[in-house]
């Protein structure tokens, strides 16, 4: 129990060694650690002034970028109003060009039919009058298979036309 009893000469010399620690400290060690103290205080200060200042600006950034996006939104929605706009002008313009041309298609379609139309007319006279003169041909031969017969039409015929 020797190392639990306090000795006289023991807490002198403890002292004399603290003290002596605590003045070679306070001489050459306690400024400097005091100085490294306030040099680590400030650049933390200055470390969470920077962080403040970077925080203001992405807000400021996200503010701007915000902006930026509802430009480009808003563009965007002009841009696809015109594409609208033209789609439609196109399409107008697309169905104007078809009904002209299925007009003047039609059109051609009538006169091509009036001129088919004329032409199976004509057609149709000239064997009409083909036919009627063999008609008349066949009829004037057995009418006119005897002298007699073809003399007697013959002087019919001017007598009608001296009439006329």
């Amino acid at each position: 129990m020797e190392l639990v009893k306090v000795d006289i000469g023991l807490l002198f010399w403890m002292t004399l060694s603290f003290g002596v620690v605590l003045y070679v400290l306070a001489k050459f060690a306690w400024k400097p650690i005091m100085k490294g103290i306030h040099e680590r205080e400030e650049s933390i200060a200055k470390a969470l002034n920077a962080a403040e200042d970077a925080k203001k600006a992405m807000l400021k950034l996200k503010a701007g970028n915000e902006e930026l996006l509802l430009q480009a939104k808003e563009e965007r929605d002009a841009l696809m109003r015109e594409a609208r706009k033209l789609k439609d002008a196109i399409i107008e313009e697309a169905r104007v060009k078809a009904g002209e041309e299925a007009q003047r298609i039609i059109e051609n379609a009538r006169e091509n039919i009036q001129y088919e139309k004329l032409a199976v007319i004509n057609d149709l006279k000239n064997q009409v009058a083909a036919i009627s003169i063999e008609i008349a041909e066949k009829i004037l031969q057995k009418e006119l298979s005897n002298r007699e017969e073809q003399h007697q039409l013959t002087q019919k015929l001017l007598d009608e036309v001296k009439i006329n």
